[in-house]
């Protein structure tokens, strides 16, 4: 029996009549404990070898077999369940201590360096050939670089450029991780470029924006560093909906993705070409401040502004205005509250910590509570 926390997980894809609908609900079955410690370990969700990603087709992927972190134009979701660091902690008594060494590919893996420095209640300091979006759902996790150190807390979001990093659990914690792989040219995978970092700006009235953590390695050094931390700096309002905000949170213009400062300068799209991806997070307020308000020409309106007008899906006899429908391959993780995912047959509630995979369909997701919902959506470019 495994000791990890069970993970929510829905897939859905279309149906021969090309109506959206729930293919696969329930426990994620792909858990894997580890041998280290009880409640330790992560969880497969997804796993994908090529992209685009695969629209059509039936089978869970969470099963694939495959070599961490993953095939250069592929990648992995997974949640990452780690056991808090007890008050009595003795290093001196852990067998797992592991002291830190010179870098070395880490053996049974591809594209993995590791330079030790693993305890029972930290990782390695470890590096791989990917670009991660990391989503902090519960507890506390200790981000270490070469320099600097953050606590990340639930809702947070560090986007890792390749860099070098170590974890430390001061509280049991799940994170959830979109692994997608990289390009190295140097063959070491530090910064390529001179873009510079967007800046954080202030938070919009009423809107708790979420914190937005890049990591890197310099080139001059290769040591891993922090470019940007603070609220995210690229946010969309809509004026038909008072308290809404898409953050983007980055984008990967093409696979294997580019090792790079910044990416928020490209053009703002819910739809990446050439297989990349764009990740943003989503902040829905209460259906109930602004539904029965919003026509079709404020949602046009609002999809033409966030770089995808043909993403509309909006007709008379929706079941929301914003319904949209992509050519991607959507992982919408919750953060914060509930939220109802609407499919053109089928409603489903989701609550914090669960995860939809939606596979190109016709959705939108509803907010039906009293309090905001937080959703975080990586898009990946699909093919049918």
């Amino acid at each position: 029996m495994s000791t990890l926390k069970p993970i929510r997980r829905l897939v859905a894809g279309n149906n021969a009549a090309g109506q959206s609908c729930v293919l696969i609900d329930g426990t994620a079955p792909n858990a894997h404990p580890s041998s280290m410690s009880a409640g330790r370990g992560h969880t497969d969700l997804w796993v994908w070898n090529d992209s685009p990603m695969a629209l059509s087709g039936t089978s869970d992927d969470s099963l694939l077999k495959y070599r961490f972190p993953g095939e250069p134009r592929g990648g992995h979701l997974r949640v990452v369940q780690s056991v808090g660091r007890p008050a009595d902690y003795d290093p001196a008594q852990d067998p797992e201590v592991v002291p830190h060494h010179p870098p070395k590919l880490r053996p049974g893996t591809t594209g993995t360096w590791d330079r030790g420095g693993n305890s029972l209640y930290t990782s390695s300091m470890h590096k791989t050939q990917t670009v991660d979006y990391g989503m902090m759902l519960n507890g506390n996790r200790e981000l270490r670089l070469d320099e600097g150190t953050v606590l990340m807390q639930p809702g947070d979001i560090v986007i890792q450029v390749g860099a070098w990093h170590e974890w430390a659990y001061p509280t049991d914690a799940q994170m959830a991780f979109d692994m997608i792989g990289a390009d190295f040219p140097d063959g070491v995978g530090t910064a390529i470029g001179n873009d510079r970092p967007l800046a954080p700006k202030p938070a919009p009235p009423g809107i708790r924006l979420n914190r937005r953590i890049v990591t890197i390695d310099r080139p001059s050094d290769g040591r891993s560093v922090i470019v940007s931390d603070g609220p995210c700096p690229d946010v969309l309002l809509d004026p038909a909906r008072p308290g809404f905000a898409s953050q983007r949170m980055w984008v990967t213009e093409r696979c294997p993705a580019p090792i790079v400062y910044e990416t928020l300068h490209l053009p703002r799209t819910l739809e990446p070409g050439n297989g990349g991806t764009t990740f943003r997070v989503d902040i829905l307020p209460p259906d109930a401040g602004w539904l029965g308000k919003a026509g079709e020409r404020e949602v046009r309106e609002y999809f033409a502004r966030a770089g995808s007008p043909g993403a509309c899906a909006w007709h008379a006899g929706a079941r929301h205005p914003y319904v949209q429908k992509t050519g991607t391959f959507d992982y919408c993780v919750v953060l914060e509250g509930e939220a109802v995912l609407l499919l053109d047959e089928q409603e489903v509630m989701f609550r914090a910590g669960e995860v939809a995979l939606l596979k190109g369909v016709r959705h939108a997701w509803s907010n039906r509570s009293q309090a905001r919902a937080v959703i975080a959506v990586s898009s990946h470019d699909g093919r049918p």
